[in-house]
């Protein structure tokens, strides 16, 4: 399987990437999720063979290399990570399709990087980092949970309030460690956030599209969208934060013709 290795770290970064020569789409996934996210809801069909995709497992997900220490997961060693694969599938620059730490990863890169950014689509994504709105978008007492060492007691706290998990998901989600996903979430909640400044000097053409009812994100990205010179907001009515990808069709609706006006 392709992978590439961070030149910081020496960390192992797996990915899957198809070649045709269309415009090529990097699609990082959210947390406790992995790359096999895109395929799994449809998305890798929709987009092939008009885009390319480049799909990654971020680092502490799927495949790639899972450190159990927090200071592993700064931002900063995550864009290098990005920056292998997209040397070692010899793309200059990308259209990037992230979701919820994804999208972040996307901001950051199009904010330290602007010429390899094509263009930013953000699904559930946020310019803010606040430690006490993470559990919010879990549950009371996940990263607890993720400390036991058992991916169970995570999915079993994400379905306590009776929803149930779609299956690509609930795959994913069990096919984690839960200590390095621990680790993970301790640096995320250590982050800092993207000031507003940073975001009216973003020129890259950005497409935000959050869930009326992912709370505080859809707050987020209204900020964003009023403050960045070239975003647009599109609202998913009724959608959670877990809700975002699924079902796909009204992101694709939107999605597609955006990657082609800015192909």
């Amino acid at each position: 399987m392709p992978h590439a290795v961070n030149p910081v770290d020496a960390q192992t970064i797996y990915f899957d990437a198809s070649h045709t020569g269309a415009p090529p789409v990097l699609m990082l996934h959210g947390s406790a999720l992995s790359r096999s996210i895109w395929r799994g809801l449809g998305y890798v069909k929709a987009l092939e063979p008009e885009f390319d995709t480049i799909r990654m497992d971020l680092r502490g997900h799927g495949r790639s290399d899972k450190p159990h220490d927090p200071a592993s997961y700064c931002i900063d060693l995550v864009l290098q990570d990005v920056l292998a694969v997209l040397e070692a599938t010899g793309h200059e620059s990308v259209h990037l399709v992230g979701y919820s730490f994804g999208a972040r990863v996307g901001l950051s890169l199009a904010i330290k990087h602007p010429a390899m950014v094509r263009s930013l689509t953000m699904l559930g994504g946020t310019h803010a980092i606040e430690a006490e709105h993470i559990s919010t978008l879990f549950f009371e007492g996940y990263l607890e949970a993720l400390k036991t060492g058992d991916m169970d007691a995570f999915i079993a706290g994400m379905e306590s309030d009776g929803g149930k998990l779609d299956p690509a998901t609930r795959l994913a989600f069990a096919s984690n460690d839960a200590l390095a996903l621990a680790a993970y979430f301790e640096s995320t909640e250590a982050g800092s956030a993207v000031s507003e400044l940073l975001l009216t000097q973003l020129k890259t053409p950005t497409l935000l599209m959050t869930g009326t009812r992912d709370r505080p994100r859809i707050d987020h990205s209204r900020v964003m969208a009023a403050v960045m010179p070239h975003a647009r907001l599109v609202e998913l009515e009724g959608r959670t934060h877990g809700g975002t990808l699924f079902p796909p069709q009204p992101i694709l609706e939107q999605l597609l013709p955006f990657l082609r006006a800015t192909a």
